[in-house]
């Protein structure tokens, strides 16, 4: 954009952006085009789509709700936003459970051609049907853009050749053209996906595009004044390099084919489909020509032990799930651990338990990624701290498998398997070789011998001669693999693969420490929460207090450091989304002063929530004279709101 084309526009570092409506609605459909026009625009940001958790929810109903919120801006974008500054609301329902997110002065845009008193009793709001308030009243904090996209979508579509029901489903192009005349969005990208997708269906693609079109116009010609509107958000500067747009199983599915081109070997990847992993599965099926095996099981157990029969036979197999798979998985599990043989399992957390809330996100399988098993069963975890970092985190559990002969666990979340974030692509020629060596000497071969620095067994395929040998659940004699129940034996084995994977330590980077030396408060977190927790930490320096962020990645074995880490700040803080998982093997391990900050909402934090954990935090140490000066915090600030709000502190 020139600047003599923008005028006298105001700019904004960022601006967080919510599209809510019925699940037939085509949100994350919208959502996902002005992704990808922000992301040509130059902006760096990040989003988080929310959907409902029946497949045919009633339409019209709270619970049928699908929303798409993305943050963007000219700055280092670490979250998909707090408050949004800006709704799309295609139906009453979508306005109720979403006004008291919004900031006060938020710009609200309502397709008021849907509410009417049917689409309000669907909502159940009742104050609206009993008369006691009135939609100008509720909305009176925000401004409000009333528009009449039924009618509008209908009259811009009257040469169109579609059924009355079929134009008005383009309603959703028509907001999206609005929402890019108001944050100046181009309409290039998103006209080439109209006819890219929609090519074969020449009415609906015209219909679409005359719709976006419609949108962008009726912009232009309404005259619209807010401080959202027309204005400048500048172009971030990202590192030199190719980027995409990428979601957290996007990335998955790019890293096992980065795997198979760096261990050159088979994989198989046997999965079973459950929200949200199964869109890994759907990727890997578009990538057989790069000789990837994806496989679609009949249930969990079945894709596990799938996946275990292939590393058996020479490939490394691969599979995920989410909560309730990996319950069903415990046992496949459990056998690659008495076998020693490489397996990833990926786990996409969401709420539980049992299937819970499965569009929403937890992080409260840890405990049970580390223990969920019977017997002593240690194995490695990992837990990727954002979209991207998914690529790389895969990459690594390969290398640790096949280096350990073990079973590895990521544990990521359904917010980071479902949103998404510019990605640099990596040349793949920098990324290092998977090492993989298959014991071939048939006069030496003894099953249950140890590598003397990694204690791995070696990795022997069936039909090589001279390497006939038993695998099974039962446990096996040290050196020669045989069936053995001798007390001594089992003792030794147990505490052996357990040094086995005590010393995969030797492959886990140092933990980082992001902050000043004399930081006296440590946030330290795991998983998704990286964002959130350091888009907080950088907000506390500025204001000169005395915090820093370390993120947690490889959680089993812990990094080599951790431990001399801990022990230089005075107190942890440990936001979860649980009930205080890691805070318990923390404290259980390190004996340190360290508290959590917990929720367990199905909802990503928010960084006005971790703010003021911080701050609480920091008046507490001061009270307590463990702070080495004042902080000046406000005292008052801390008759917050709980409503099903963070719990103020786990217990221990």
């Amino acid at each position: 954009m020139e600047e003599s084309e923008l005028g006298a526009r105001r700019k904004l570092e960022k601006v967080t952006v919510k599209f809510a409506g019925d699940s037939g609605d085509g949100i994350q459909l919208i959502g996902s085009q002005f992704t990808v026009s922000t992301a040509i625009y130059g902006n760096d940001f990040a989003i988080f789509p929310e959907f409902p958790a029946e497949i045919r929810a009633p339409a019209g109903t709270t619970y049928g709700v699908s929303a798409f919120q993305i943050q963007f801006g000219a700055i280092n974008i670490m979250t998909p936003g707090d408050e949004p500054d800006a709704l799309v609301a295609f139906n009453p329902a979508a306005l109720k459970i979403n006004l008291n997110l919004l900031k006060p002065g938020a710009l609200v845009i309502l397709n008021i051609d849907e509410f009417d008193e049917i689409n309000f009793k669907k909502a159940e709001w009742h104050s609206i049907i009993k008369g006691e308030e009135n939609l100008d009243e509720i909305l009176s904090k925000y401004e409000v853009i009333k528009v009449q996209m039924n009618k509008l979508v209908l009259d811009a579509l009257k040469d169109v050749n579609l059924p009355h029901k079929e134009k008005l489903r383009s309603r959703n192009f028509f907001a999206l053209g609005l929402v890019c005349w108001i944050f100046v969005r181009p309409l290039e990208p998103i006209l080439k996906f109209i006819k890219e997708n929609f090519g074969k269906k020449p009415e609906i693609a015209k219909a679409n595009e005359l719709a976006l079109k419609a949108g962008y116009n009726y912009g232009e010609t309404l005259e619209i004044q807010h401080k959202f509107v027309k204005i400048e958000i500048p172009k971030y500067k990202f590192e030199p390099g190719k980027y995409r747009y990428i979601s957290g199983n996007e990335a998955f599915a790019l890293g096992i084919l980065a795997i198979k081109e760096k261990a050159k070997i088979p994989i198989v990847f046997a999965s079973y489909p459950i929200t949200p992993a199964s869109d890994i599965l759907h990727y890997l099926e578009s990538y057989r020509n790069f000789g990837i095996i994806a496989l679609q099981m009949e249930d969990e157990i079945s894709a596990v032990n799938t996946a275990i029969g292939a590393s058996f036979a020479g490939a490394l197999g691969i599979t995920a799930t989410s909560g309730p798979g990996l319950s069903l998985k415990s046992e496949g599990i459990n056998l690659a651990v008495m076998t020693e043989l490489p397996l990833i399992v990926i786990d996409k957390q969401r709420s539980g338990p049992s299937t819970g809330m499965p569009t929403k996100t937890e992080q409260t399988d840890l405990l049970f990624a580390l223990f969920g098993r019977h017997g002593e069963s240690p194995l490695i975890v990992i837990a990727p701290i954002s979209a991207g970092d998914c690529f790389y985190s895969i990459i690594e559990a390969a290398k640790l498998a096949i280096k350990y002969m073990t079973p590895v666990i990521i544990l990521s979340e359904l917010y980071i398997a479902m949103g998404s974030e510019p990605w640099k692509i990596p040349d793949i020629s920098k990324i290092p070789d998977i090492e993989v060596k298959f014991w071939k000497d048939g006069t030496k071969f003894y099953p249950y011998s140890r590598d003397e620095n990694t204690l791995a067994r070696p990795w022997a395929k069936p039909g090589t001669p001279g390497l006939e040998h038993r695998v099974g659940g039962l446990e096996k004699s040290h050196i020669y693999g045989r069936v053995s129940y001798d007390p001594q034996n089992h003792d030794f084995m147990v505490k052996l693969r357990a040094e086995k994977i005590r010393r995969a330590q030797a492959d886990i980077p140092d933990v980082e420490v992001y902050g000043e030396e004399d930081a006296e408060l440590l946030v330290l977190g795991w998983g998704s929460t990286f964002g959130h927790i350091r888009a907080v930490v950088e907000r506390a320096r500025e204001k000169g207090w005395p915090v820093a962020h370390a993120q947690l990645k490889y959680i089993n074995p812990f990094p080599k450091n951790l431990p001399d880490v801990l022990k230089k700040f005075k107190r942890i803080l440990i936001p979860e989304l649980n009930l205080g998982q890691l805070l318990l093997l923390i404290r259980g391990k390190f004996l340190v002063d360290a508290v959590g900050f917990n929720k367990v909402t199905g909802t990503p934090f928010k960084e006005s929530e971790l703010m003021m954990a911080v701050e609480r935090e920091l008046m507490n140490m001061e009270k307590e004279g463990k702070l080495s000066k004042p902080v000046h915090i406000q005292e008052g600030r801390f008759e917050e709101k709980e409503k099903g709000g963070a719990v103020k502190h786990a217990t221990a």
